[in-house]
């Protein structure tokens, strides 16, 4: 990591793939240097939260993201800038010309998570786990029939696992999409073995049985996350309205 961004720290480094933890406990001096990060789009976005919280979690993570674009792309932050593909979609540029390259945010909590990777569409998604109510209510909205079942027959603090660690592997699969919520959760379904605790997986869309993303489950104790990754993408691959696969992430 970058010395002066004190914040962050490697939480996975998988292939190509890596993940670093952003510690969003409340530190005014450290929010003050996340903010010079920011260029003048960004500061503006950032007086446009009326609280306090949002406002942290978007200068702390949006400074971790800019440092690792800068080390991964060779760049100065002040080359740096991002476009919008379809969906608001995100994309790195360097000198205003786009950079091949992969990235996602997240965060809930305490707890953020970057993700970066040199190409293939790539989606992270961090949930902290804390008492959700009516979590068989969700169930019916975001998940599919097997998945309710499996949801049903679980119980206690194990049925809040399932649901946090389910939640997170669509999540990151949506996000690395880039569709957003245009795609039902419900119309998909989680492989059988990562429902049911394995930490490395492989996945397809129905719609899109030709691209493999691979699944890594990240959690601990205090948090729920994983990462979606495409494998082997075809460069010459359109999504989004013409916006090349390579330019993917997910607005911060």
């Amino acid at each position: 990591m970058p010395a002066d961004v004190s914040w962050v720290s490697t939480y996975r480094e998988t292939g190509d793939v890596l993940v670093v933890h952003v510690d969003l406990t409340p530190q005014e001096v450290r929010e003050d240097h996340a903010l010079s990060w920011l260029d003048r789009d960004e500061r503006e976005r950032w007086h446009r939260y009326r609280y306090e919280r949002p406002r942290r979690e978007f200068a702390l993570c949006r400074a971790a993201l800019r440092s690792l674009l800068c080390r991964q792309l060779g760049c100065r932050n002040e080359q740096l800038a991002f476009g919008a593909a379809g969906y608001g979609k995100p994309f790195a540029l360097v000198g205003g010309a786009p950079a091949s390259v992969s990235f996602n945010v997240s965060h809930s909590g305490r707890h953020g998570l970057v993700g970066i990777a040199p190409e293939g569409r790539l989606g992270v998604d961090v949930e902290e786990r804390i008492p959700r109510f009516d979590i068989e209510g969700i169930g019916e909205f975001v998940f599919g029939p097997l998945e309710r079942s499996d949801l049903a027959r679980a119980k206690g603090s194990e049925q809040s696992r399932f649901f946090f660690n389910l939640w997170t592997l669509k999540e990151a699969l949506i996000k690395a999409l880039g569709t957003g919520f245009s795609l039902n959760p419900s119309v998909f379904e989680i492989p059988s073995d990562m429902r049911h605790g394995a930490k490395y997986g492989l996945f397809r869309f129905p719609h899109l049985p030709d691209v493999t993303w691979r699944l890594e489950n990240l959690g601990n104790a205090e948090f729920a996350a994983t990462f979606a990754h495409e494998l082997d993408p075809v460069p010459a691959q359109r999504m989004n309205g013409g916006e090349d696969v390579r330019r993917s992430g997910q607005r911060t």
